[in-house]
């Protein structure tokens, strides 16, 4: 019996964990080729700003696997191929070596896009100035270490105050680069969590040195050869280095006219995340991935969604109608803001009006433990925001933030909007109490209770 081929595109974590979900299911009853454009296997882009702060073991083990982690004969693992099209009438991909610019077919009986997405370059003169850069992947990273320790390098300016932006703008002013941070929106962080949260933020990023720049046009980078300078809402900024991280598109351009695209270029996928194309599916940031608290589609770059993706396709892959419809993702993610620490899952304002979902909101600030503990033995300040459906009050996201390291009640969160829990099943959750590490009620107990109009636990 001949083994069933299957090509995955893309190295990523949605490529990674296809592999890995093949070999558990299938063993040796499946051929695996996996081809990925660039020379690197795999950085991990979401570890960047470690590498940058000298807290990894060293940049080539900033990824998500090495092609050694597979030694098993069907298995082939192949960089530096560049797929260029699919014929879904043969079941042939055409992959051009980008070391020898030749081209060969392959085969396939199941193919898995995970082709993910590309940076945002912004659409003004001077990006192709020397010391304009982009903040993702391997090479991305090793020219930005570079530059952190940069005599020459004194000001930087750092476009977009998502994620990526912050991690970057935090990593050069640690280095003792004057960093100003640059955003469209009115509020740095703005489409991850709500104002109450983002002010403390933007407070707390204007005390450690970093100049915040909101509402901002980038109309020009400028310099001879050199960027020297960039013009923002008609003012010329003096500047040495300019990173850009003003979002991400679908490295789809290859797709279009063959697999269908939405008009923002995202893969479209039916709910067994099927393409339009008889066995081949899509996983990861260049789909719309179906959020459980919006019951829709939409945009969700979490390497947790490519897994959880890839897991599901490869499960139902040889099926020939999958059991039951992917059952959809959550949305969940963290970050540190210098002695910040945060972590959200779900909607938010932001994300819940792009989709049209209604909800309702409450904010909630106390201590972490009982008053009778100092501040200086741990009882920090925190903070909870909740949103739930104003009928039905199940919970459709939530953030915590504080000082203290309490981010793992954001998977807390994550998993009372998954199993779709109302405010009331969190005001009444069975979690401990010790006061070495929380109150009589819990953090999120009491957050839910605030919610609910209960009556304040001060002591």
């Amino acid at each position: 019996m001949s083994k069933s081929k299957v090509i995955i595109v893309g190295a990523s974590h949605g490529g990674h964990q296809s592999i890995l979900e093949l070999l558990s299911r299938y063993e040796d009853d499946v051929e695996i080729t996996l081809f990925e454009a660039g020379d690197y296997i795999s950085f991990m882009s979401c570890g960047m700003e470690l590498y940058l702060e000298d807290q990894v073991t060293d940049v080539n083990d900033v990824r998500n696997f090495r092609p050694e982690n597979f030694p098993e004969s069907n298995v082939h693992i192949l960089n530096n191929q560049l797929v260029q099209s699919i014929n879904a009438d043969t079941k042939i991909v055409t992959v051009k070596n980008k070391l020898d610019d030749t081209t060969a077919d392959y085969e396939y009986d199941k193919l898995i896009l995970s082709s993910g997405v590309i940076p945002n370059s912004l659409p003004v003169s001077g990006t192709e100035l020397e010391n304009v850069y982009l903040m993702r992947g391997y090479d991305w990273a090793t020219k930005i270490k570079d530059k952190l320790s940069n005599p020459e390098i004194k000001k930087v300016a750092v476009i977009g105050a998502g994620y990526i932006g912050i991690e970057a703008a935090e990593a050069f002013q640690k280095a003792g680069k004057e960093v100003i941070l640059l955003d469209m929106i009115d509020r740095p962080l703005g489409t991850y969590l709500d104002k109450e949260m983002t002010d403390i933020l933007a407070a707390h990023l204007t005390e450690n040195g970093i100049k915040v720049m909101t509402g901002a046009k980038i109309e020009a980078f400028l310099g001879d050869q050199k960027v020297s300078a960039i013009q923002v809402n008609n003012e010329e900024i003096p500047v040495d280095l300019i990173i850009q991280a003003a979002g991400v598109k679908p490295n789809t351009e290859w797709l279009k006219g063959t697999v269908d695209l939405d008009d923002r270029g995202f893969i479209m996928t039916n709910a067994y995340l099927q393409t339009n194309l008889p066995d081949v599916y899509a996983v990861g940031d260049a789909t719309l991935a179906y959020s459980v608290p919006a019951n829709a589609k939409m945009p969700i770059a979490l390497a947790t969604v490519a897994r959880r993706e890839a897991r599901y396709v490869v499960k139902h892959l040889f099926e020939k109608v999958p059991s039951k419809p992917f059952g959809g993702v959550v949305g969940s993610s963290a970050l540190s803001v210098f002695d910040y620490h945060f972590a959200a899952s779900g909607l938010n304002s932001f994300t819940a009006q792009k989709v049209g979902k209604n909800l309702y909101t409450s904010y909630y600030e106390d201590t972490l433990r009982p008053k009778y503990v100092p501040e200086k033995f741990g009882n920090k300040k925190v903070s909870v925001q909740l949103f739930f459906d104003p009928i039905t009050h199940q919970i459709l996201g939530g953030a915590v933030l504080s000082t203290y390291d309490i981010t793992a009640q954001g998977n807390v969160l994550a998993l009372a909007i998954q199993n779709k829990m109302t405010i009331e099943d969190l005001a009444e959750a069975d979690f401990f109490f010790q006061p070495g590490f929380d109150r009589q009620w819990s953090l999120l107990n009491l957050a839910a209770q605030h919610a609910l109009g209960e009556k304040e636990f001060i002591e």
